[in-house]
């Protein structure tokens, strides 16, 4: 069902509540990565163009529903306002007469900055009347926060309730790609999945055995299949309690024809630290006790590539090792320009938020890729298959047309 965007209502004159995604990393006053600010400004843009008034609300952090000056809007305000060329109007509360005060003075084209969605304990339980407060000061609801549809909160479910709400620019195109990989994906089809934990996946694994040709497993979490299939693992993590739905999840992937890839080899070490001695042992073979893997080995590499030459669709998430530190990083970056390539050739990618995001960032691959998500849960639910509230409570193109 395809949703209402910004585009399809007249923003002349109108008051826009729009909910955006600024949670941002800062260290001591000083946002250390502005991506998340960036991916909002074509939103705000537009509605800026168009005459409206716009009112931001974001949450920071977890701030457990008080009041945290750590955890302040304020240096946001101060980077929007730099970022979009003209003053911000930062407002250090949600609601209340210094709020209305402000939004009923604004002007055509103005942006007001409300404090940290999350200082209030309605937002989280998405409280009705926090929800009916910030309704009441706008005409329209825009959710372009895409990193926080699996939740439903007061800023972006609970106002949709009062007013009606559609989509943002980056919220469209997080619904139009991960649509193209969960939902009509052009085969053949491969998935790449890694992180640490089976249990993180099950959901996704089980989803896309229905639609994918082939799913690649690298990441910690290969070594719980690997044991299901009674190799030695060494000292590598591996979930005790899902060895046995590792094994259900092979049989299943085997029954529905669809291949379920392993690596074959292992880059491991006694410590999870640069520097360290490292050692490449075949998985047939095992690896012996005191060591573990903490990335795919070059054979395992090798046979990836082959499996992904030729894919039309491929959806990744997870990295292949513990990317973090240089020495785990290789499989991680090598899946990235093997994906990269098959996407010059034609075929869509769609990386996950997260660590994979992370991934293709510190690699400097970030445009090389046809989407990568901006919400790491998100993405991870939606292509589970389910339904994300944040998404739902976006009206329908066919309401308005009925």
């Amino acid at each position: 069902m395809e949703k209402l965007t910004i585009k399809d209502v007249d923003l002349k004159n109108k008051k826009v509540i729009m909910r955006v995604d600024f949670n941002v990393p800062i260290k001591d006053g000083v946002i250390t990565d502005t991506t998340r600010i960036v991916e909002a400004l074509p939103t705000i843009n537009y509605a800026v163009e168009q005459g409206a008034i716009v009112i931001l609300l974001s949450h920071l952090g977890r701030p457990k529903g008080e009041p945290k000056p750590e955890l302040s809007l304020k240096p946001v305000a101060e980077k929007l306002s730099e970022l979009l060329g003209k003053e911000v109007k930062f407002v250090p509360y949600l609601y209340g007469p210094e709020v209305e005060k402000v939004v009923n003075n604004a002007k055509q084209g103005d942006v007001i900055l409300l404090e940290n969605t999350r200082f209030d304990k309605g937002e989280t339980k998405n409280d009705p009347e926090l929800a009916k407060k910030w309704a009441d000061l706008a005409d329209l609801h825009v959710n372009d926060a895409f990193g926080t549809a699996h939740r439903a909160h007061a800023s972006n479910v609970g106002i949709a309730q009062y007013i009606p709400s559609v989509a943002g620019f980056l919220m469209e195109k997080e619904i139009k790609f991960l649509s193209k990989a969960a939902l009509n994906p052009e085969k053949p089809y491969a998935v790449v999945l890694g992180g640490a934990k089976v249990s993180d996946k099950i959901g996704v694994i089980t989803n896309l055995l229905e639609k994918a040709d082939k799913i690649l497993i690298g990441g910690a979490m290969m070594f719980t299949f690997l044991k299901a299939l009674g190799k030695e693992v060494g000292s590598s993590l591996v979930e005790e309690d899902k060895i046995n739905l590792a094994r259900e999840l092979l049989k299943n992937a085997e029954e529905k024809g669809v291949e379920l890839i392993l690596p074959v080899d292992a880059v491991c070490a006694q410590k999870i630290e640069s520097g360290v001695e490292k050692k490449i042992f075949s998985l047939d073979d095992g690896i012996p006790e005191g060591w573990m893997g903490l990335d795919i080995g070059p054979e395992s590499i090798k046979l990836f590539k082959e499996k992904l030459s030729g894919t039309k669709t491929i959806a990744w998430n997870g990295p292949m090792g513990v990317f973090e530190i240089d020495d785990f990083s290789t499989g991680t970056k090598e899946i990235a320009i093997a994906i990269a390539e098959e996407t010059s050739k034609g075929a869509t990618s769609v990386i996950g938020g997260g660590d994979s995001a992370a991934a293709v960032a510190k690699f400097g691959m970030k445009d090389k890729f046809s989407h990568v998500s901006t919400g790491g849960g998100a993405s991870l639910e939606f292509l589970e298959g389910k339904e994300l509230p944040g998404i739902s409570s976006i009206l329908n193109k066919k309401k308005i047309e009925d």
